[in-house]
């Protein structure tokens, strides 16, 4: 299922919020509508932990976790890390990494098995990844742009990715991810896909400008209504297409 809120009149609801198959993180400080839609969908299922990271209330872009694990930045304080040791279960394994490019969620994509990140992430950001998330790393751009974690969303069974990207990129991350994509919008058209989206196994957030086309292309890709992927029609993809042309 797929649910529409925003946080304080904002749809950059990516931004504010991490979720993964094992927990949610949510900004501080946002209003009581935009905790109760996480916690109506997911407060039987995973913990709605709210967090800042480093002061901040964007954990969406400063963080990068899945089921088996959270990285935080470096600028994240003791007393935010021992919040989030606290809060989360404890199978989930937490990081805080010294890297250049900080806003982790923006420069690494992930799921539970495979993580894209940016061409010029570190190498030992890389190991730190690949051993506490327990997934395999690769280097990519998504439409010729860096920021992969910014333009591309994954769960286990599916992607979407910046609209601009080619059929043969798609193929190319496709075949890395081991999953279906399709170069979709969110936010009536926006490109910025985590900004607007997160998205587990078995639910997802969106920004509340969020068309009901752009809504069946989410649920059917990543499979959130038992839909399969091909049953997104060659008519919503052309209508996606023909709007951002």
């Amino acid at each position: 299922m797929a649910v529409r809120v925003q946080f304080e009149n904002n749809n950059e609801i990516g931004v504010f919020s991490k979720l993964t198959n094992a927990y949610c993180l949510v900004g501080i400080g946002g209003s009581e509508n935009f905790y109760s839609a996480f916690e109506v969908e997911l407060g039987e299922t995973i913990p709605v932990v709210h967090a800042s990271i480093a002061g901040c209330r964007i954990v969406g872009r400063l963080t990068v976790g899945n089921k088996n694990g959270l990285l935080v930045p470096s600028s994240t304080t003791d007393q935010e890390l021992q919040h989030l040791r606290n809060s989360l279960p404890d199978s989930v394994k937490i990081q805080r990494v010294e890297e250049r490019l900080s806003a982790l969620g923006n420069v690494i994509a992930c799921n539970d098995y495979v993580a894209l990140v940016h061409p010029d992430l570190d190498r030992e950001t890389e190991e730190v990844l690949a051993d506490t998330l327990g997934v395999e790393v690769f280097r990519q751009t998504v439409a010729s742009n860096a920021l992969i974690g910014t333009y591309c969303v994954l769960n286990d069974q599916g992607g979407l990715v910046h609209p601009k990207t080619s059929l043969a990129d798609q193929e190319e991350l496709s075949s890395l991810l081991q999953v279906p994509l399709v170069a979709g919008t969110v936010n009536r058209g926006s490109e910025v896909i985590a900004g607007g989206l997160v998205v587990n196994d078995f639910c997802a957030f969106c920004g509340s400008d969020t068309t009901s086309t752009e809504l069946s292309v989410i649920e059917s890709i990543f499979h959130l209504n038992e839909a399969k992927a091909s049953t997104i029609s060659g008519d919503l993809r052309a209508s996606l297409v023909d709007s951002l042309a």
